[in-house]
């Protein structure tokens, strides 16, 4: 029998693994360059040295197999409310299909309201449909229309 994915914080030594997820489809592959790891490892740093930011990964059998960030947002709006921002989803092509990304977002919405969230949102590229309807199947309702703007 196979073992459950656990989830927890990731490490330096996981970033190598996040990379290739994050890098492992269309639009990864042309926004990643795993070639040289230091920017990765300075962005993983100081996600990792900022209490309002958790990197997680997933891990099966000793192997990476699905990461997300979760971003604490303090904010006015609703009443001084705290959201989670959930961020870079990606589950290891082998896995999907067999519930680790609904396992991976049930951890991510207890840790949020463990942490007092009134909101748990995110964003995903309007051309990855078979990840809205995902998010849609798990309570997520795609009530807003988001704007970005590249700066470099």
């Amino acid at each position: 029998m196979t073992e459950p994915v656990t989830f927890a914080p990731a490490r330096a030594e996981d970033v190598p693994a996040i990379v290739a997820l994050l890098a492992d489809d269309q639009l990864g592959a042309a926004r990643e360059d795993a070639t040289d790891p230091t920017p990765y490892l300075t962005a993983f740093e100081a996600i990792d040295a900022d209490p309002g930011e958790l990197l997680m990964v997933g891990r099966r059998d000793g192997r990476v197999v699905a990461t997300f960030q979760l971003s604490f947002i303090p904010g006015l709006s609703r009443g001084g409310a705290i959201r989670a921002q959930i961020e870079a989803v990606r589950v290891h092509a082998d896995e999907r299909g067999n519930g680790v990304g609904a396992d991976l977002m049930a951890w991510a919405e207890a840790e949020a309201r463990r942490r007092g969230c009134a909101l748990l949102q995110l964003t995903s590229d309007a051309t990855r449909e078979d990840a809205h309807r995902f998010y849609e199947r798990l309570g997520y309702v795609p009530s807003h229309v988001g704007f970005k703007k590249r700066l470099t």
